[in-house]
């Protein structure tokens, strides 16, 4: 992994580690919305909600486009697909060696209560 790809994950995951913004991305996975209907189910400011956006914008999970005098909110698949693919290669790891540990801690054990394993 890159030095700017690691930098894209941490701001990613930095970014989501607030509810808030957890819960506008998922508000955005059912589709665009302006400032306006990403605000109504908090009780948030504009501007608020704005704050969150930006930092969702500077992780690259979310963008704005234009449209007359809105700029509705995209959610970034993409990007989101970064991080999964990242929990997911990591996961396969974790996964590997907790079963390593779990057979080594096995061998250690030997047969408990008399059980003889053939």
């Amino acid at each position: 992994m890159t030095v700017a790809e690691d930098q894209q994950l941490d701001g990613m995951f930095r970014a989501l580690s607030d509810p808030t913004r957890r819960a506008i991305v998922v508000r955005l996975a059912a589709g665009d919305a302006t400032v306006n209907e990403l605000a109504e189910p908090f009780k948030l400011s504009l501007p608020g909600i704005s704050k969150h956006l930006k930092v969702l914008e500077r992780s690259g999970l979310i963008s704005r486009g234009r449209q007359a005098q809105f700029r509705p909110c995209h959610l970034e698949l993409q990007a989101l697909e970064v991080a999964a693919e990242w929990i997911d290669e990591n996961r396969r790891l974790w996964s590997e060696r907790f079963d390593k540990l779990d057979r080594h801690l096995r061998t250690l054990q030997g047969p408990l209560n008399g059980e003889h394993h053939e």
